[in-house]
């Protein structure tokens, strides 16, 4: 793969940890109005357990993107190098 290819998956992979983070704070206001206006406790401690769930989804998920950069910064330090070479 070409040096550009790499630098484009970093901008990609970036973008996408910042959709992830939106996407956790819609959700947790989502759940937090839910949880709000819910009328019995046990809907209540439903909907707290979602947001807990969901959150720590999200968190795996920015977890895993953030590896995935790590991966491509090296990928690319290698292809660069491999390009100085030629």
């Amino acid at each position: 793969m070409s040096v550009e290819y790499y630098k484009k998956k970093l901008v990609d992979l970036r973008a996408d940890v910042v959709k992830e983070k939106e996407a956790k704070k819609r959700d947790n206001e989502r759940y937090a109005g839910l949880i709000k206006s819910a009328s019995s406790p046990s809907s209540k401690a439903s909907y707290r357990k979602s947001k807990i769930d969901h959150a720590a989804a999200h968190d795996r998920k920015i977890e895993s993107l953030k590896r995935e950069i790590e991966r491509c910064k090296d990928t690319l330090a290698r292809e660069r190098e491999r390009a100085k070479r030629k």
